[in-house]
């Protein structure tokens, strides 16, 4: 299930890591590889988002429409700026992040690591030539389907399933905790 939190507050990470602002395209790039990441190591992404094929790469589909609207719990923390900008807004810092475990802020620290230098051209060029899960929408949008992520990070299909699987496990576990509360 898609959490506005959660990935409102994964953008923040980046933002701060960042020194605060960036290009949105830069941001999306940054976050699809982090949660294509996570599929790989949970069987579910850190947000519940689902991915898309866009002319420019790979993207989360709720992410992609919380930046384009209004009135949302990512304003709270986001605001939009010229040129195609997202910046964090003065008042938040890490303490305002709670919705991140440790393990998610290692990978988002990771991703960071490795392509956070790069710019969103380039971040572009690598998700075309390195995610083979995306597929060119010709200026539309597709689903990625998460079992093709999987096998484009050289799963075998046997045991990409049994990953997915435990992944929607997972989920259903903490939906169920979330209602005997």
């Amino acid at each position: 299930m898609f959490s506005e939190e959660k990935v409102t507050h994964m953008a923040s990470y980046l933002l701060l890591k960042r020194g605060g602002r960036m290009s949105y395209l830069k941001l999306l790039k940054l976050l699809y590889l982090a949660e294509r990441e996570a599929l790989a190591k949970w069987g579910d992404s850190m947000s519940g988002d689902k991915f898309v094929s866009m002319p420019h790469g790979p993207v989360m589909s709720g992410t992609y429409d919380l930046i384009q609207s209004e009135n949302n719990y990512w304003q709270n923390f986001i605001a939009s700026e010229a040129n195609y900008e997202v910046a964090i807004k003065p008042h938040i810092s890490i303490d305002d992040l709670d919705e991140l475990s440790r393990s998610e802020l290692k990978i988002l620290d990771a991703i960071f690591d490795e392509f956070g230098g790069k710019s969103r051209w380039e971040l572009v060029k690598y998700t075309h030539d390195y995610c083979s899960e995306w597929q060119d929408p010709n200026g539309s949008s597709y689903p990625i389907n998460p079992l093709g992520v999987l096998l484009a990070k050289g799963f075998s299909l046997e045991d990409a399933e049994t990953l997915l699987q435990h992944g929607a496990e997972q989920v259903q576990l903490k939906e169920m905790k979330q209602i005997l509360r």
